[in-house]
């Protein structure tokens, strides 16, 4: 996998004074303050409840904050309409999901194919792209086989490779090992070090500290939309 690493100055991420309610209750998020460096891997914690999938959304540009800013590299996700916001997802955002996310009745190649074409890219370096992935995540074996049939370490990988496929300058990762047994969670906690390692950046949702203690550069705490621990080196 070639260097990831973004260009240009200043956090990827900068989330600001970001404040979410839904209904009458608390806040989702309250005047939540946090920044991602380019080429990091930040591991946000927090116990169900906590905001954490409230900022994946917002970052990811699938919800909108009643308070504050949400800029990803440079792009003001928290001012797009719908149509932008499906551009922004395109072109900046791969995304990883706990339960995979794969269409059964495609094939993983085609899988790893969908956000590429959906990018306008043409078929014969999407196609070539996406063996590309495959082959470096160790599943291009498999590039004719249908989701169902791999085991849910292999279908992570495709998944993994289908974030990749439009060269994004963000992957965000929602409990990426949570349907997971150890074996095929090691897999890719090693693919998520990897990543970081050759530049891609990264934000990790997760409850398991294990898991962020593992793959993360840098963790931050949210305890009821509010930063409980801000930016902590792994290891201190």
């Amino acid at each position: 996998m070639e260097n990831t690493t973004g260009s240009g100055a200043g956090p990827l991420i900068s989330i600001g004074h970001l404040t979410k309610r839904y209904g009458s209750g608390n806040p989702a998020l309250r005047d939540l303050t946090v920044q991602v460096r380019r080429g990091e891997a930040l591991a946000v914690l927090g116990p169900s409840g906590s905001g954490k999938s409230t900022l994946l959304n917002m970052i990811a540009g699938l919800d909108k904050p009643d308070e504050g800013t949400v800029t990803v590299d440079g792009v003001r996700v928290d001012q797009l309409g719908e149509a932008g916001s499906a551009r922004y997802r395109r072109a900046t955002i791969g995304m990883v999901f706990q339960f995979f996310n794969l269409l059964d009745d495609l094939t993983v190649q085609d899988n790893v194919l969908l956000p590429a074409q959906l990018a306008g890219m043409g078929r014969g370096e999407s196609r070539e792209r996406a063996l590309a992935l495959l082959a470096d995540l160790g599943v291009d074996q498999y590039r004719d086989t249908f989701p169902g049939r791999l085991s849910g370490g292999e279908r992570q990988r495709v998944a993994v490779a289908r974030a990749l496929v439009n060269r994004p300058p963000l992957i965000l990762a929602d409990e990426p090992t949570g349907a997971l047994d150890r074996a095929a969670a090691d897999s890719v906690v090693r693919l998520v070090r990897d990543l970081n390692e050759r530049g891609q950046t990264i934000l990790l949702v997760t409850h398991d500290t294990g898991l962020a203690a593992r793959c993360a550069t840098r963790t931050v705490e949210l305890v009821d939309g509010r930063l409980a621990r801000h930016g902590a080196a792994v290891g201190e």
